[in-house]
């Protein structure tokens, strides 16, 4: 049986010391499965993109608490969320706190700020080119990412899988390869991905994710992630959990299973 998301204690305003710790995870998880719910399934991906949330008491007019919401989100993504984006998510959110007392009185964006280090002007510098580039775009400027081949990967995984599709694109002729693409932008209706790893071959494309500690919680994201990408024409979208591999055989086993399915 899954564990519940903790709620916060609602005689209390939502940003009392003790409901601090809970309100971020908890307003958006409950807003993000009440729009899908609602079949509002873009604004619960959009919700679910969001990092955190900072909430502040507004207001106490009319024995209401009207609260100012500021939504974190990356700075690749900040841009979407527009004011009527901004406005959908309000709605389902003043949804979750009917009858409670609360309401949302402004909910505004701004991009979450990256960890710089000591050495940023450089960073800086050196990134490729004054405009994001369509590879990588969140890992350019943090330099502990993994590089090889000037490709840029999200962890030590993603470089992983990509050095088995890499040996196995070496022992396929020249007129029947492979492409990998890593973490290019993509996009789809409503959004813009980076699938951890697009593959061609034989006329078709395919995507491989990577699933870390980090996507517990997420399936149902996940899953309309990769609807989004079959619709858009891919062929294949296969995950593979860092978890629960081993060894470099069943990494190697899962790439050629993935390029069975993408050549049939």
């Amino acid at each position: 049986m899954s564990a519940e998301l903790a709620s916060p204690d609602m005689s209390l305003t939502l940003d009392a010391p003790q409901n601090a710790p809970l309100v971020s995870e908890w307003l958006l998880g409950t807003s993000a499965v009440l729009a899908y719910h609602l079949g509002k399934t873009d604004v619960a991906r959009m919700i679910a993109d969001v990092s955190s949330v900072e909430v502040r008491l507004w207001n106490t007019e009319y024995d209401q608490e009207g609260y100012r919401i500021v939504l974190v989100v990356e700075p690749s993504l900040y841009p979407t969320y527009d004011e009527r984006e901004l406005e959908s998510i309000s709605e389902v959110m003043r949804d979750v706190m009917w009858g409670s007392g609360k309401s949302v009185d402004e909910l505004v964006a701004r991009p979450s700020i990256p960890r710089i280090g000591p050495d940023w002007r450089r960073q800086v510098k050196t990134a490729d080119g004054p405009k994001p580039s369509n590879q990588g775009r969140r890992q350019q400027l943090e330099p502990s990412h993994p590089v090889e081949d000037q490709l840029r990967f999200a962890n030590e995984w993603e470089r992983d899988v990509y050095r088995v599709l890499k040996g196995r694109q070496a022992t396929l002729p020249d007129n029947e390869t492979i492409g990998i693409m890593p973490l290019g932008g993509m996009r789809v209706r409503g959004w813009t991905f980076e699938p951890d790893l697009l593959v061609t071959y034989r006329g078709y494309a395919g995507v491989i994710e990577i699933d870390g500690p980090q996507h517990k919680g997420h399936a149902g994201y996940d899953h309309s992630r990769s609807r989004l990408f079959l619709h858009s024409g891919v062929k294949v979208v296969d995950r593979l959990n860092v978890e629960e591999v081993k060894t470099l055989a069943e990494v190697e086993k899962f790439v050629d299973d993935f390029l069975a399915q993408l050549k049939r």
